[in-house]
């Protein structure tokens, strides 16, 4: 339970007055976990994310098993959420993976991309450009159904082999993606090293590349603390799309210094503070994440999570 009236709401001209948040929790998430949670509480966890108001929640990802077992059961949970009134986007790493992806009725997928040879090389065993043409056709054969298409990009703000990432380095690859047919991307701080500064640099980057903050979203991860940060600094270049974890649950298995997402529920409370509308009922978001934090037997490590249901112990 919230206390009434906090956080006091404060807002400001130069931010926007609604964010749409892209929840990552059940898939980028849960992919992370070294036990695979049952298909059932998958489902049942996004079922409750759309319950709390999340429009967009990314439910599971198309790979081979091989490579990711926690989401092995892609075929199964898909159909037992296609019910519901939220965007349900799913990656897919191929034209095998859009394949499943279409048989099954979606109508939002997603493609990893890299702005690294090292990371592009770890990730989908491919060079940059390789991994590109390995996207082309699954971008132009989902647009040619009507599907919207969602370009990730990893590493855009520093790489565990290479260090810094030359911005335009990264502003080359989203180009790329763009002028591919993608809809939108998401720029990933994989390791979560971004500052602000570095944040505003990279979007100026972008703007003057024809890229404008409304085709973006950013995706932070809270490695070093900065996550809100990073995220504030966006949101005044123009940033309205936000990807954040319920519970701040993930990371990355193939970058083994990345952390956690930015919790969703951190976001929103700095969002209420700043004016800024979501549409989501953080009461119900934060039932849900100490619910999963059960599931997972472990606590939440979103600060906000944490807050807010040790105040309901206390209040009860």
């Amino acid at each position: 339970m919230t206390v009434p009236g906090l956080p006091m709401a404060v807002p400001s001209r130069d931010l926007p007055t609604r964010v749409r948040i892209h929840e990552v929790g059940a898939r980028d998430g849960l992919q992370n976990e070294k036990a695979t949670v049952p298909t059932e509480v998958k489902a049942e966890f996004i079922r409750r994310l759309a319950e709390a108001g999340l429009t967009t929640i990314e439910a599971t990802s198309f790979v081979h098993p091989k490579w990711v077992p926690q989401l092995a059961d892609a075929e199964q949970l898909f159909p037992m959420v296609s019910d519901l009134h939220a965007a349900l986007p799913v990656l897919v790493p191929n034209e095998r993976g859009l394949d499943r992806a279409l048989g099954l009725g979606a109508r939002r997928v997603a493609v990893l991309a890299s702005a690294t040879e090292s990371f592009a090389k770890a990730n989908l065993n491919r060079t940059v450009d390789e991994a590109l043409a390995m996207f082309e056709p699954v971008v132009s054969r989902a647009k040619a159904a009507s599907v919207h298409v969602r370009g990730y990009l990893s590493m855009c703000f520093g790489d565990p082999w290479e260090g810094a990432v030359p911005i335009p380095q990264v502003v080359k690859v989203c180009r790329a993606l763009l002028d591919m047919g993608c809809d939108e991307l998401s720029l990933g701080d994989t390791i979560g090293v971004a500052t602000p500064g570095h944040v505003v640099a990279l979007l100026a980057a972008l703007d003057e590349a024809g890229v404008p903050p409304t085709a973006l979203g950013v995706h932070f991860h809270d490695t070093y603390g900065q996550a809100l940060a990073n995220t504030l600094a966006a949101l005044q270049q123009g940033v309205t799309t936000v990807d954040a974890s319920a519970g701040g649950l993930g990371g990355c298995p193939y970058a083994k210094s990345a952390t956690g997402n930015l919790a969703t529920e951190d976001l929103v409370w700095m969002l209420r503070g700043l004016g800024i509308d979501t549409g989501i009922d953080l009461g119900r978001l934060v039932a849900t994440s100490t619910w999963m934090a059960a599931q997972l037997g472990r606590p939440s490590p979103s600060r906000t999570v944490r807050a807010l249901s040790h105040e309901d112990t206390e209040e009860h």
